[in-house]
């Protein structure tokens, strides 16, 4: 149910000065986020202006004033920046509790090809990987814009029920949202489909921002080897190699998956803010949260350790 937050200028009622998106959630079946994937950016909304900082401490105090006014379990703003989130933990008595979390990114060090990007790699096993991925006379082909037709939504959306049944999930998005995705944005959509023998058999589907290619969801008919090959090739190595062709900064692949590091995606730090309005359970999860954050800080070393990129002079290190 939404229940967005917009603070106006007293002495403009029509002047918007900030706002927060907000839903209430009367249940615990599922993950909630705002906006609904788990991409990383602001999620206070500031007019800019010399007041913003004002601005930006009233939005944070009215936001737990409204959670204790509705009787709300808790109040939760998901994938925020660092900035918005350390703001937070320090605002309203330190109640707001500050999260941390890994994704896995590629981080485009200005390549001027996929092969410039394989030469940055401590090994070359990504070549065998994408050949074995293209065996059996299987063809992978990115679709954007208007290369993409009904038919291939239809396929995906088969592979996209598959991975959901195997992961015991639940498939919320229909078949109708991914045609409408491909009529309403189609130029930011880049579908990756693999074909063999005239029938396609997996797909990974990323949504492509300004600088920045998301990916969102994968799913193959079948199993085994094969489709291991398939899953590094259509999710990780194709989305590289688009990136680099369309000079974007950064792949997020999201959550999970230390073998991200090794097909070129590091580590990355995501951050989250969380109000608690029982004081004696806020207790609870906030010393969790201590304990957290110390193994997440202790894992981000370890991977980093783990770079499948060589050392290049001129060039930082991801």
């Amino acid at each position: 149910m939404p229940q967005h937050l917009v603070l106006r200028d007293a002495a403009q009622a029509d002047s918007v000065v900030a706002c927060c998106p907000l839903y209430l959630k009367g249940h615990s079946y599922g993950y909630s986020c705002v906006p609904f994937t788990p991409v990383p950016g602001p999620r206070l909304l500031v007019k800019p202006g010399p007041y913003k900082e004002n601005i930006t401490r009233a939005l944070m105090q009215t936001l737990y004033q409204v959670a204790e006014g509705m009787n709300v379990s808790s109040l939760h703003l998901t994938f925020c920046t660092q900035e918005e989130s350390m703001c937070m933990a320090g605002r309203a008595g330190g109640q707001y509790l500050h999260r941390t979390g890994i994704q896995y990114h590629f981080q485009n060090k200005g390549y001027s090809t996929f092969e410039a990007y394989l030469a940055d790699l401590r090994q070359s096993k990504r070549k065998a990987e994408r050949k074995r991925a293209r065996e059996g006379g299987i063809h992978v082909s990115r679709l954007t814009g208007a290369d993409l037709r009904p038919s291939h939504w239809d396929a995906f959306y088969e592979f996209y029920l598959d991975t959901s049944s195997r992961k015991w999930g639940t498939p919320y998005l229909t078949r109708d949202f991914f045609h409408r995705l491909g009529e309403a944005m189609p130029d930011q959509v880049v579908l990756v489909m693999a074909q063999q023998g005239g029938r396609y058999i997996a797909g990974a589907l990323n949504m492509q921002g300004s600088h920045t290619l998301y990916g969102r969801n994968w799913g193959a008919l079948g199993g085994g080897d094969a489709h291991k090959f398939l899953h590094f090739e259509l999710c990780y190595y194709q989305a590289i190699e688009h990136a680099i062709a369309a000079g974007l900064d950064r792949v997020e692949a999201g959550a999970q998956g230390e073998h991200k590091i090794q097909r070129g995606y590091t580590p990355s730090l995501t951050h989250s803010c969380h109000y608690i309005c029982n004081p004696d359970f806020r207790s609870i999860v906030e010393n969790f949260l201590h304990r957290e954050r110390a193994g997440v800080e202790f894992t981000m070393r370890e991977l980093a350790m783990a770079s499948p990129f060589r050392e290049v002079p001129g060039l930082p290190h991801v």
